[in-house]
């Protein structure tokens, strides 16, 4: 990878930008294109001609897979109407791994299912050489009650106490609908979706690549969980924002020595394989039937100190009341 390019916004047209990226460099490439609706981009006309459209696409795909590792991972969100024509390109030129539907409903459009979801493709450069780590994310629970809302009848006693493995229809994670937490861009992820991805398919250091940078959710997720970052966009004022954004963010999204993604004060998603070091943060009921109606806490939050097994320098056991979560 070119080194001014790591961590760093570059402003310029995606396709250019991604022909100067050395093959086989980037661990994780994440994109998030125009969807030809007539958005309100600053810079770009959303709304080309059927066949323009599909060729620009594949374009700047077979150039996504062109630069990721043969053990990274790609990922494509849009509606589902194009991403059947993107299963086509990427079919002939890397794995398929899943659609991930995330639970999005949108207003009706009349002689038509009310569409209710966004998709992300997910594809492997190569199926045999994968980087994948499983997440899990907190039981859902009846909004009054707090009891869990999914009847596991006599099986509670083997319910895993933070939460389930994700599956590929994500319920849990929602648009952001309030106009005080938007930039001026018409489409805005919201970063604990691309920290979930990020975290499901990279390390810390990999090179996360967003080639549709916008006003850079993949990058924010990116520098909170440790990851470098590259970002390619059109506009110049959403470059702007970018950088003033990350300017405010540090690589601090962990809990003791793992990342982690936060929202609204809370852990939503978590590797499976750090849970062995992360369950002595939460409060835990002895009797894991009880999750059912009792959600476990971080001590932090009852003002229970934890051990930091880093700070073993002189034989001693050192204790610390864990740090206020980043917000996701």
């Amino acid at each position: 990878m070119r080194e001014d390019y790591i961590n760093n916004i570059i402003q310029g047209d995606c396709l250019e930008l991604l022909k100067t990226v050395p093959d086989n460099s980037v661990d994780m490439t994440f994109a998030d294109p125009p969807f030809n609706l007539k958005k309100g981009y600053n810079s770009y006309k959303d709304k080309l001609a059927l066949q323009e459209y599909l060729d620009w696409c594949e374009q700047w795909i077979t150039e996504m897979v062109r630069i990721t590792k043969p053990t990274g991972s790609i990922y494509l969100h849009n509606i589902p109407k194009w991403l059947t024509y993107y299963t086509t390109f990427l079919n002939k030129q890397a794995d398929f791994k899943h659609w991930i539907s995330w639970d999005a409903p949108t207003a009706p459009m009349g002689k038509t299912l009310q569409p209710n979801h966004y998709g992300i493709l997910f594809y492997a450069k190569d199926n045999k050489q994968l980087k994948f780590y499983e997440i899990r994310y907190p039981h859902k629970r009846t909004r009054k009650a707090h009891i869990l809302a999914k009847d596991y009848g006599g099986k509670k006693a083997m319910l895993h106490p933070f939460g389930p493995l994700v599956s590929d229809v994500w319920t849990d994670i929602h648009r952001i609908k309030h106009n005080k937490y938007r930039d001026e861009h018409p489409c805005q992820l919201p970063i604990h979706l691309l920290e979930r991805i990020i975290l499901m398919s990279t390390d810390e250091g990999d090179i996360v690549l967003d080639p549709f940078n916008g006003t850079g959710t993949t990058a924010i997720a990116a520098k909170r969980l440790g990851r470098k970052y590259v970002g390619f966009e059109l506009d110049n004022e959403y470059v702007e924002i970018t950088k003033n954004k990350l300017e405010q963010e540090t690589p601090n999204s962990k809990l003791g020595h793992s990342w982690v993604s936060y929202y609204l004060d809370e852990i939503v998603s978590l590797r499976n394989e750090d849970w062995s070091d992360l369950k002595e943060y939460f409060y835990i009921p002895t009797k894991i039937e009880d999750i059912d109606h009792r959600p476990i806490c971080l001590k932090s939050k009852l003002g229970i100190s934890v051990p930091l097994k880093s700070n073993h320098k002189n034989g001693k056991e050192e204790h610390n009341t864990l740090f206020d979560p980043i917000i996701g």
